[in-house]
């Protein structure tokens, strides 16, 4: 049993891994949000970088939105999707995975 808790135990901290991934890509979608305001070069290596990552997922969304004009808002549906996927699928999985490691380990 121990080994399973183990292995449980190991499974929250690549969770909590994934999530700290997906805070990571939140602040380089911010960085992208800011460098479409002050029109960067897009020939900067830092910024085609930030281009080249968060553009696949905003046109995604992009296309299943309406036309706002000028009004970007795939932005702020990708963060809330980030969220509700942080909070909903990978904090549970965390706690539940921690609980029931906990849980193993006490019983022997």
């Amino acid at each position: 049993m121990i080994l399973l808790a183990n292995i449980l135990l190991a499974l929250a901290k690549l969770v909590e891994l994934a999530s700290g991934l997906l805070t990571l890509y939140k602040y380089i979608l911010l960085a992208s949000i800011i460098v479409s305001w002050v029109n960067a070069d897009p020939y900067n290596p830092l910024v085609n970088f930030i281009y080249r990552v968060t553009d696949p997922i905003l046109r995604r969304i992009r296309r299943h939105m309406p036309d706002t004009g000028m009004l970007d808002l795939s932005p702020l549906v990708a963060f809330a999707g980030i969220y509700v996927l942080q909070i909903i699928v990978f904090d549970t999985a965390y706690q539940y995975l921690v609980s029931t490691s906990m849980t193993l380990k006490m019983g022997n």
